[in-house]
């Protein structure tokens, strides 16, 4: 009789964790047809102004190029080009409903502090994403390209190819979005308990050559660059040391809070 129970409770067990498993991959493809579906959304709108994204996209390179125009050296990339930028334009606008569908999944799994907690970090990681953008776009697009532009040797014509620029841009602005994350995964490190804000601020001398060698890689080969994107992710690594140093507080707050209600 025992052995049979045991059996029983352990088929049972199986069984609820293969639901719990299936349940879980089912809200997980739900939750990524509703990104997809917003990307679509975005990118169906977004059609009718892909010439004007494109325009709006290339201004900081047409105007620093002696001709003050750019070329196709592929048949079909005058049409193709300006839809491609249209649907990344299309992805990041829909970084909001990504990051909260993230969210919305892993949120059933956390205390109800962790959430109180998780929704200012959600929206945090969202601005800063969008800062990273618009860091790319106004500060450093400009300075790259008047220094590529300004130093072509004498008697060669720079003229970029609208396909390669757009490859040139997405790289750049994916990575410094990307990298304005910082703060959020300095502050999600110590949250999980990995690390504390002391031990992170000892460790400044390698972030500091980390910030440079991640720049070599996410960026292209010219140290301008690369410099525009280490020293930003550097910046914020500092912030995210002062943002995880405060949540240590609120966090021990809470918890004395807690040991003096119990």
């Amino acid at each position: 009789m025992t052995e049979n129970a045991n059996a029983a409770a352990d088929t049972s067990e199986e069984e609820l964790a293969e639901g719990t498993l299936l349940s879980h991959l089912i809200e997980l493809r739900g939750r990524l047809l509703k990104i997809t579906l917003a990307v679509v959304v975005i990118f169906v709108c977004l059609i009718p102004w892909a010439s004007d994204i494109f325009v709006l996209a290339s201004r900081p390179l047409v105007s620093v190029l002696p001709g003050g125009k750019m070329i196709a050296t592929e048949v079909a990339s005058p049409l193709l080009t300006p839809f491609k930028l249209t649907f990344f334009v299309a992805l990041f606008a829909a970084m909001p409903v990504v990051l909260y569908q993230i969210w919305a999944f892993v949120a059933p799994g956390l205390y109800k502090k962790e959430k109180h907690f998780a929704m200012p970090l959600l929206a945090t990681s969202i601005v800063l994403f969008y800062v990273g953008v618009a860091f790319a776009y106004y500060l450093v697009f400009p300075l790259i390209f008047k220094f590529f532009t300004g130093i072509a040797p004498q008697g060669v014509e720079v003229q970029t190819d609208i396909s390669k620029y757009l490859d040139f841009i997405t790289t750049i602005i994916f990575a410094f979005g990307l990298a304005f994350e910082v703060p959020i995964a300095t502050v999600l490190v110590v949250w999980t308990g990995l690390t504390s804000p002391a031990k992170l601020a000892s460790a400044r001398p390698y972030v500091f050559l980390g910030a440079f060698v991640v720049g070599m890689f996410l960026t292209p080969p010219d140290v301008i660059s690369q410099t525009l994107l280490a020293v930003p992710v550097y910046l914020l690594f500092e912030l995210g040391i002062l943002m995880s140093k405060i949540f240590v507080i609120r966090k021990n707050d809470d918890d004395e809070e807690d040991a003096e209600a119990t």
